[in-house]
């Protein structure tokens, strides 16, 4: 059996040459920074005692520090946050409430949609308990304003709309308004520097120092960054005005900054960027910060910008005109696993480059992002999953501080006492210059004057103000609430009566020793390999921000890239004698990836013949036996990966991000497969239907070829697969992983061919069933060709299909414009946009529309279309140049009618490839889009408020049904456009892309397939012959009657036919109806699976109890029922209840009215012809079930709803548990 093999030919292209353009240089420290970011938390936590631990004397003098500095902050009144955090803790009602309003009130632009906000929020939780004079100012006016609005919106008849000429709604807004940012102010003490500096002058009588940090989150667009850039260079000068000459370094004001702010694309895959754009920008302004010796402070970020932050400080610091100056600093984050590596390295620039270093030692900032994110792209955990680990972690880096005095300038930003009472123990007696403490404005500011004071610790103390508008704080505020409001917050704590001081100041080294060793990582947070336990392990990451995997992937590549012969595979073929056709790199035509010999007519007769062979042998393989081949498919996947992740960049054109998402997808098929076959719920009875025909695309080469022939192996049945014959070398490969991990060559071929091939095998009669993604046209081609064919079980030969999408998003005014513009460059644009689920039309509401569509093209002008071989590449080729051609003619098409349009210019890497630049098109209708453009070009329909059911509702009439997305802060909105959209899989809050199998699965309905999900609970059920009875997976909740109508209707016939009546009512107690689950999921995320009815069923025969089994079956299943027959055969419907005929209705066959499945008298001449005439209609394909064959499920739609929880404040839940 041939297999494909790797041809020695003389290569004149070095394919992945430019894979690394940029990187830094080698070193062990960088190495062994890399190496801990991910260490067992065990081996950490063992690493760090000795240094965290004091000796028995300073252990008890930390005691009794940390117990007088805990009550003194108890003893007096407690500081803005503190306040806030008791009268409306984060789980409540009103702390959710507060954190919504306070994310989102004060950027929308329109006040009916602000009023939409305000009635979403203030309806929730008591307010009124929380006015009162023995409350602070912060308190009273959060509780007061909320108190207002909440009576009023609570009276009868009340409209915000219908007051607004009275000024009720006006005055809401106001009082809203007028909290938002009485709360902003307490944190944020000014909009510029001047202000900020004008607030700071009372703390600056008391002997305080200050660093200021310029308030954004990372840039958008390069507008976002020079704005940035702005404020730091205006905000240095006003500095050093106003610190005139006097002081050293460190009694002088500093500046913080966040990288991110500075440029737009920000990350390690652009590194060149960042090094000739970001490089020469902060140079300049360290320059300027040295002559004015203003303190310099690289603010922290997330763990995957940590390499190419490094990396740009470290160049600053070797900057000639940087010598000898101090002024430089770095944060450092104790809650990343790496803190003790990565102050190693800060400690070693420090001694090169002959300077102090400033670094700030915080605990961290980002912890549940960086818990989701490590979750979502099954990476270990970069940080502790015990806050006391981090403790430890923090206690530990202090004492390597402080015995780096020529290095290090230690500044410890902490509020917690037990570690101000630590540090100040190990330290011993204090000296000038050698360490101080920082605290944030507006918060603990009972312990930052005892820790500043004579008479307390008499340490220097600054304090980090935050700077900026009020649009800007917003990010900064949520943080501040969510780290500090967690249960485990000592801010929280220290303000809890509930909390006894032992508890508040124990000892992190105790708490940590006291946990089990099996319980070192906390169990209550999922580690990323075991977020689909017990049911399969998660499929493994790949972090392309990490140096060493970076090197390891360009290392273990062929770095020319090898071309390959392919020959079909199967056993015992005849030699093939097609001339070998040539497959080249669709970014790069100069690069021959294969030579492909296609199966010709003798191939697919042998294939067929040894299929029916191998089918025997496989389908009497146990389950358990199954299972195992399935499971090590996947390992040996995950040991190939750099090899398939290179062959899908090269034949498919991914971009390496897409890559790595395609390969984890088919590694996840795999495994939930298995999970499906072990039964966790339930064992899942499986008999194989035969031989099934897999024709596979090109758009997903190994996670649809891998999902289709997993479930048909699976559940017993021999597969001939025909892979899309632009991407045959990733099936192939495929296919040979397979066979090693004991799948018998006869069960599984795989024929490389064109669209003719793939049409003989599913005209060949002995195909049982056929799994088909691709296009909606040729989907509804391959129903005709199937029409009224049985296969060797006497059930209907069974087509499944995963067709076209007009996917659309829905952006209102609430939506916070970062977030939804990065989901829909990804939604849209990713793999060039050529993915079922990509984004096709955008809907904006025009009130927002002008600013939020010049932000998406900012944010557009800053990808780079190129060879995807480039990590740096974010829109890599589309598949051929007949898919170029398509997608540029209907770009033409557009502009000739007149559409606004604006793209980006491919660069110089696109000559010799096919690319399309990221288009944009506005239209104004949705119906101006006829088909599907599969490539990156997004349509934007502006919508008026007053307008978002007509949208949604244009959307529904494309006919499609695949995926459908929600931005928006209104729950009110969210649940309205939830309802309304009939797509498959609905988004809010988060992209469109990213199947998961068992937690996320993906598939569509209408002219979108005809289902089940790929990855979900019926993929392999409707791969089998036979099945077990429906049970209710454990979790999951069903509707608890049976629906209205089909009980009705055995009522009805319990005294006039009580045969039909038996019958129907085992037809309809499947419990299906109304099924819900929630399917594991990463934190900050909830997949919520549902059936739902399919839509009018089609019922059609020439006798009567035939009919009324139909009937029974289509209302058991929630659907309406269209009835087709002789007039013998219906005339009980005359005499039905009016309630009933809504839901029986009589059709003509000579006007057969759109209908999402028939079902049919297997003999019926008339049910026949109607069969025939809906499989010949133009459109979507209509399912035909006879009434033996169909099963509840397929008369029903699966639906899923993936919402983003972490969107406004990240995962509460989360950090309750942290």
């Amino acid at each position: 059996m041939p297999h494909p093999t790797t041809k020695p030919l003389p290569r004149s292209l070095d394919v992945f040459s430019e894979f690394l353009l940029s990187r830094p240089v080698p070193s062990a420290l960088r190495d062994a920074l890399s190496a801990a970011r991910c260490r067992p938390e065990a081996e950490c936590v063992a690493a760090l005692m000795a240094d965290a631990t004091p000796d028995g004397e300073q252990a008890l003098q930390v005691s009794d520090l940390a117990r007088r500095l805990s009550l003194q902050m108890r003893e007096r009144d407690p500081g803005a946050l503190e306040s806030l955090m008791q009268a409306f803790p984060l789980g409540s009602a009103e702390g959710q409430s507060l954190l919504r309003l306070a994310e989102a009130l004060l950027r929308i632009p329109d006040t009916a949609t602000q009023d939409a906000l305000i009635r979403d929020q203030v309806g929730k939780g008591d307010w009124a308990r929380n006015i009162g004079r023995d409350k602070s100012l912060l308190v009273n006016a959060a509780a007061k304003g909320m108190s207002l609005a909440g009576r009023l919106t609570a009276s009868k008849g009340f409209s915000l709309r219908s007051l607004t000429s009275l000024t009720s709604a006006p005055m809401i807004r106001r009082a809203m308004d007028r909290t938002i940012r009485i709360m902003g102010s307490q944190f944020v003490p000014g909009e510029n520097i001047h202000a900020a500096l004008k607030a700071s002058r009372e703390q600056a009588a008391r002997g305080f120092t200050f660093s200021y940090d310029m308030l954004g989150e990372s840039a958008l667009t390069a507008t976002d960054a020079s704005a940035f850039l702005e404020r730091c260079e205006q905000a240095l000068e006003a500095l050093g005005q106003h610190a005139g000459v006097s002081g050293t370094i460190h009694e002088r004001p500093s500046l913080s900054l966040k990288l991110s702010g500075l440029h737009p694309r920000f990350s390690r895959t652009k590194r060149a960027r960042i090094m000739d754009e970001l490089l020469p920008v902060l140079q300049r302004l360290a320059i300027r910060a040295r002559h004015l010796d203003i303190g310099l402070m690289i603010d922290a970020e997330e763990s995957e910008r940590l390499d190419i932050a490094l990396d740009v400080f470290e160049a600053l610091c070797t900057l000639p005109e940087l010598e000898g100056w101090n002024g430089l600093g770095f944060a450092l984050q104790a809650y990343n696993r790496c803190a003790p590596e990565l102050l190693n390295i800060l400690i070693d620039i420090g001694a090169r480059t002959h300077r102090r270093i400033m670094v700030r030692l915080v605990k961290g900032a980002y912890w549940n992002r960086e818990i989701r994110r490590a979750q979502v792209e099954g990476l270990d955990f970069p940080v502790f999953t015990r806050k006391c680990h981090t403790d430890l972690s923090y206690l530990a880096c202090a004492r390597r501080m402080l015995s780096a005095p020529a290095e290090i300038y230690p500044q410890f930003a902490t509020h917690n006492a037990q570690t101000i009472a630590h540090i100040h123990t190990i330290a011993g007696p204090f000296q000038a210059g050698r360490y101080e403490f920082q605290c944030l404005h507006g918060m603990a500011e009972t312990l930052s004057r005892e820790v500043l004071s004579p008479s307390g610790l008499d340490v220097p103390c600054r304090v980090y103000v935050p700077v900026g508008t009020y649009e800007t704080l917003l990010g900064y505020l949520l943080r501040r609430f969510v780290e500090n409001g967690a249960s485990s917050s000592f801010i929280n704590q220290v303000a809890s009566q509930a909390v006894s001081v032992e508890a508040l100041i124990v000892d992190p080294v105790r708490a940590a020793r006291a946990i089990p060793a099996s319980e070192c990582a906390n169990p209550s947070i999922r580690a990323p390999s075991d977020l689909f336990e017990p049911g399969h392990r998660n499929s493994a990451g790949f972090d392309i921000t990490d140096e060493q995997t970076l090197r390891s992937f360009e290392t273990s590549i062929d770095r020319a890239g090898p071309v390959y012969r392919l020959e079909p595979i199967t056993p015992d073929a005849p030699a093939p004698t097609r001339r070998p056709r040539i497959l080249y790199n669709p970014a790069e035509r100069n690069d021959r990836v294969a030579e492909v010999v296609e199966a010709d007519g003798e191939t697919l007769t042998a294939a067929l013949l040894s299929a029916e062979q191998g089918l025997t042998a496989w389908s009497l393989q146990s389950p358990e036996q199954r299972t195992r081949v399935l499971d090590r498919t996947a390992d040996l996947m995950e040991a190939a990966s750099f090899e398939l992740l290179a062959l899908l960049i090269r034949e498919a054109g991914k971009t390496l991000s897409s890559a790595v998402r395609e390969l984890r997808e088919a590694v996840d098929l795999l495994r939930y497969d298995a999970e499906r076959l072990r039964g966790r719920d339930h064992r899942v009875q499986v008999a194989p239907l035969g031989i099934v025909a897999c024709l596979s695309p090109w758009n997903a080469p190994l996670s649809v070829f891998t999902g289709q022939v997993a479930s048909a192996l699976a559940a017993g049945n021999a597969v001939i697969a025909k892979p899309a014959e632009q991407t045959p070398m990733i099936a192939a490969r495929a296919t040979q992983i397979l066979h090693d991990a004991g799948v018998p060559p006869e069960a599984l071929h795989m024929l490389p061919g064109d669209a003719a091939l793939g049409t003989a095998l599913v005209e060949d009669m002995r195909v049982d069933a056929v799994m088909f993604t691709g296009a909606t046209a040729a989907a509804k081609d391959l129903s005709r060709r199937l029409f009224g064919r049985v296969g060797r079980t006497g059930l209907p030969v069974q087509l499944i299909t995963q067709t076209s999408a007009q996917n659309a998003m829905l952006v209102d005014s609430s939506a916070l414009p970062e977030q939804a513009i990065r989901d829909i460059i990804s939604s849209a644009f990713d793999s060039s946009g050529q993915n079922c689920a990509a984004l096709r039309i955008l809907l904006v509401q025009e009130d927002c529309a002008d600013a939020f569509l010049e932000r998406l093209r900012g944010a557009m002008r800053e990808l780079s279309i190129g060879n995807p071989a480039r990590l740096l590449t974010d829109i890599g080729p589309v598949i051929s140049s007949e898919a170029q051609a398509e997608i540029e003619d209907h770009i033409d098409r557009m502009r000739r009618a007149g559409r606004p349009i604006w793209s980006l210019e491919p660069g110089e890497t696109c000559r010799h490839g096919h690319f399309v630049a990221p288009t944009l098109i506005e239209i104004g209708r949705v119906a101006d889009i006829s088909n599907e453009v599969f490539g990156p070009v997004l349509h934007i329909r502006r919508y008026a408020r007053s307008e978002l059911d007509g949208v949604i509702d244009a959307v529904n009439a494309t006919g499609y049904g695949l995926a459908f997305g929600i931005q928006s802060r209104l729950s009110s909105t969210i649940d309205r456009a939830v309802a309304r959209s009939t797509a498959g899989n609905i988004y809010v809050n988060r992209g469109l892309l990213g199947a998961v199998a068992g937690s996320r699965p993906v598939g569509g309905h209408g002219l979108s397939g005809t289902g089940p999900k790929m990855g979900g609970p019926f993929a392999l059920r409707r791969m089998s012959a036979q099945v077990n009875p429906w049970h209710v997976p454990k979790g999951a909740t069903t509707a608890s009657m049976i629906p209205h109508a089909a009980r009705s209707l055995v009522t009805f016939l319990e005294s006039r036919d009580a045969v039909s009546a038996r019958r129907i009512r085992q037809d309809i107690s499947h419990g299906m109806v109304g099924l819900t689950m929630t399917l594991p999921a990463p934190s900050g995320e909830t997949e919520t699976y549902s059936l739902v009815p399919g839509g009018p069923v089609l019922c059609a025969g020439d006798s009567w109890p035939a009919i009324l089994r139909a009937v029974g079956m289509a209302l058991g299943t929630g659907n309406v029922a269209l009835v087709l027959g002789p007039d013998h055969a219906v005339e009980w419907m005359s005499r039905l209840s009016a309630g009933l005929k809504d839901w029986v209705q009589r059709v003509d066959p000579g006007a057969l009215p759109e209908c999402s499945t028939m079902l049919m008298e297997a003999d019926s001449p008339l049910a026949q012809q109607a069969a025939s005439t809906l499989t010949a209609r133009e459109g979507r394909i209509v399912p035909i079930h006879t009434l033996d064959s169909v099963r509840p499920e397929w008369l029903m739609k699966e639906r899923l709803v993936s919402i983003n929880t972490a969107a406004v404040a990240g995962d509460l839940r989360l950090m309750a548990v942290s």
